[in-house]
């Protein structure tokens, strides 16, 4: 029976793990994220360019850092930072775009990305 276990075992492994894979890496690749600010005393806004792995975010830009995750089904948290600002991001990605809110110590506002 201990065989028989760990067989089965094995065997939901080798069928769980692909299928979580490859459902991670669905928004695998280079993002332009838009980012508005709601108040003009936070800034006109900006744009960053993210890069995700397997669902891991990173950021493709020295000057801000970005990490964070995307869930299989596309609902992601992002947290930016440069210097000692940070920001905290959520939201959908769909496909190839996605938008969301952020919000920083003392400025919230919106976000709109789209695959490079």
């Amino acid at each position: 029976m201990n065989g028989f276990r760990k067989c089965l075992v094995a065997t939901i492994l080798a069928i769980a793990l692909p299928a979580t894979q490859a459902s991670a890496s669905t928004f695998d690749g280079a993002w332009n994220v838009r980012i508005a600010s709601s108040s003009q005393t936070c800034g006109n806004g900006s744009t960053v360019a993210i890069g995700i792995n397997n669902g891991q975010i990173a950021s493709s830009s020295a000057a801000v850092a970005a990490s964070g995750r995307v869930a299989d089904a596309g609902s992601i948290n992002v947290t930016l930072s440069t210097g000692i600002k940070r920001a905290v991001a959520f939201g959908r990605l769909s496909g190839t775009s996605g938008s969301g809110t952020w919000r920083g110590a003392m400025c919230t506002g919106t976000w709109t990305a789209e695959r490079m």
